[in-house]
């Protein structure tokens, strides 16, 4: 390669990593999303624990990913010398790019693998204990999850490529509507379940007790924050300047409004149904952003903006399912939809690019909710029978914040005479 060429290499090198790495930032910053959605919609006395919970579970989910679960899904270790990794030698067994382009694609996934505990925190909020936990998060990083993006993202044990063959096309999932989020949220229900309702949240009749959120601005915040960085969970999953499309930022943005007006209507006006529509739109759009048309992305969001209102209510009050954030109607029904969405929008004959096919949307979504539904009932029965997953009675009503942190969100205040 002569000094020119060599030098445009290193230069579209420099922009991937720079490209990468603004949306491992955007996907990053979601998580403080995550947690203001959380310390919104939760009352008082566990607002220090989903901040701790989340930034902990980020860190858990750091090594769990560098040291095993990365290598699950993509057979890349990181065990060699620097120059190896950074690309300015070569070793054998190993191959990275130039400038750490890699390295930065590591942490961009890592953001996406983190984003599970994430969800699975919102739902068992309140009555969870930490350290089993933490535990469940290396193992959801560490091994469930990165099982299933190898086989999605990676053509891992040659299923991508039985879908091809029986269904037309393998399935496609460009932003994670199945892998991130409805796995997210098929895990969060086994939890869920195995947890049980918080105490008082049901009268001995059945009758649902209402639990209002501690602060609507948090929530809000949390459902901004969101919003503003899917822009990098959607769009820079190209993964490169030269992939990168215009139109995934359009249909992510169609897909979000859909979510937030129709929510909007079915929701009544509740503030916070409307703020988690947005992410509804959001969820849903995953998958085919890359292929569809911004009307059908309308449509795909609007439709995920009515199934999360309907569902939450029905988890609530018909199911009792005590899913404080409603993790499982929002990200895995409505990532659900998503993914089977793709294969309807997708199309050519509804505007869509192509390359889509229902059955296989069809077949890779349910499989998707069906493994990580098994998956998080397996789990956390094995952690409630080993060492127990909730908080006692007394450390449930004291509140998460004293009982695990020892400390309240506003302790000068707690500590003002009365």
């Amino acid at each position: 390669m002569d000094p020119i060429e060599s030098a445009g290499a290193v230069s579209g090198a420099g922009a991937d990593v720079f490209f990468i790495l603004m949306g491992a930032i955007l996907v990053f910053a979601m998580h403080s999303g995550f947690a203001f959605l959380e310390v919104g919609t939760v009352r008082h006395k566990n607002q220090v624990n989903a901040l701790v919970k989340i930034l902990a579970d980020f860190a858990v989910s750091t090594i769990a990913y560098f040291f095993i679960g990365y290598a699950v899904a993509y057979g890349v270790g990181f065990f060699f010398s620097a120059a190896v990794l950074n690309g300015n030698e070569a070793a054998e067994g190993a191959s990275f790019a130039p400038q750490g382009a890699s390295l930065v694609k590591f942490f961009f996934l890592l953001t996406f693998a983190a984003a599970i505990p994430a969800i699975i925190s919102g739902g068992i909020a309140e009555r969870a204990r930490f350290w089993p936990q933490a535990m469940a998060t290396a193992v959801i990083v560490g091994l469930i999850y990165p099982f299933f993006e190898g086989i999605v993202w990676n053509g891992n044990f040659g299923l991508q490529e039985s879908f091809e063959a029986a269904f037309g096309a393998p399935f496609h999932d460009f932003a994670g509507s199945i892998v991130v989020h409805a796995v997210g949220g098929w895990l969060a229900l086994g939890a869920v379940v195995m947890l049980g309702q918080r105490k008082g949240r049901y009268t001995k009749e059945g009758k649902l007790v209402g639990f209002p959120p501690s602060s609507i601005p948090w929530l809000a915040l949390g459902s901004w924050l969101l919003c503003i960085g899917w822009f990098g969970f959607n769009v820079m999953s190209a993964q490169s300047l030269e992939s990168v499309s215009g139109l995934v930022a359009m249909n992510s943005l169609l897909a979000m409004a859909g979510g937030i007006l129709v929510s909007l209507a079915v929701g009544r006006n509740d503030p916070g149904f409307i703020h988690n529509g947005a992410l509804a739109g959001l969820v849903a759009v995953c998958a085919g952003s890359d292929i569809m048309h911004p009307l059908g992305s309308l449509v795909v969001g609007g439709v995920a903006g009515a199934l999360f209102v309907v569902m939450f209510e029905a988890c609530q009050a018909r199911f009792k399912i005590d899913d404080v954030l409603g993790v499982w109607p929002l990200h895995g029904l409505c990532g659900l939809w998503g993914g089977i969405a793709a294969g309807i929008f997708g199309l050519t004959e509804l505007g869509g690019l192509g390359g889509v096919t229902f059955l296989s949307q069809l077949a890779g979504s349910l499989g998707g909710a069906l493994y990580a539904g098994i998956a998080g009932l397996a789990l956390y029965a094995v952690l409630k029978t080993l060492i127990g997953i909730r908080l006692s009675e007394e450390e449930e009503h004291r509140g998460a914040d004293l009982s695990i942190h020892k400390i309240g969100a506003n302790p000068e205040a707690d500590m003002a005479p009365r």
